[in-house]
């Protein structure tokens, strides 16, 4: 076999990494001239046993024997598997870092300025024809979110009638899930394995 799983990788699932897996090791056995159900033979025929041709297969796998091949192959598969779980835990924390990078609901979101040179139509920089400095203005870079409301008005209706008898507020299911939403990201991230945060934050940039 060999370690076909790299970390950062897209993550598999255990049946799409255990295809893989056994197709290279197929692969690995048709190049050294084994025939379909030799895989067999070299895991149950001892190595003192085997014909001339089925030596000649080992030998061309790199190996002093078929077991050897085999523990290397599930070496590799250790790897394999262990590169894969942190994919999937990468992935999972990236989301979560995502997640947390949207704004509260509770809170809106600021709008953010910001000062840009002017650029013409041919898209050249324009400059001031006396002063030389750069003309610039003022732009909208991120539009204000206003807050939505932690709580909401709801009706109360009269049992007997049927009618509205008044209302009370409740807590706003919006902003509920929203931050049910963020705490669960958050949990993730204060769970995730140091060696993933430094793989996808290599300069210490994590969202927490």
């Amino acid at each position: 076999m060999t370690v076909f799983i790299k970390k950062g990788d897209m993550p598999l699932s255990v049946r799409q990494a255990t295809k893989r897996g056994m197709a290279y090791v197929a692969a690995e056995l048709a190049q050294a001239g084994a025939r379909t159900g030799d895989e067999e033979l070299l895991r149950v025929i001892p190595q003192e046993n085997l014909p001339a041709r089925l030596l000649d297969v080992v030998k061309a796998l790199g190996h002093v024997s078929y077991e050897a091949f085999a523990l290397a192959c599930e070496a590799d598969n250790l790897v394999n598997g262990a590169n894969n779980l942190f994919n999937h835990q990468l992935a999972v924390y990236q989301a979560a870092q995502a997640r947390l990078a949207r704004y509260r609901l509770a809170d809106g979101r600021p709008e953010v300025m910001e000062e840009r040179q002017v650029i013409d139509e041919q898209g050249n920089p324009l400059f001031h024809e006396v002063t030389g400095e750069p003309v610039m203005e003022t732009v909208v870079v991120q539009a204000a979110i206003a807050p939505i409301p932690v709580e909401i008005d709801q009706p109360v209706y009269d049992e007997a009638t049927g009618e509205q008898s008044g209302s009370i507020m409740v807590p706003n299911p919006d902003t509920e899930r929203d931050d049910e939403e963020r705490a669960a990201a958050q949990t993730v991230i204060d769970q995730t394995p140091t060696e993933v945060i430094q793989f996808a934050d290599p300069d210490g940039e994590s969202t927490t």
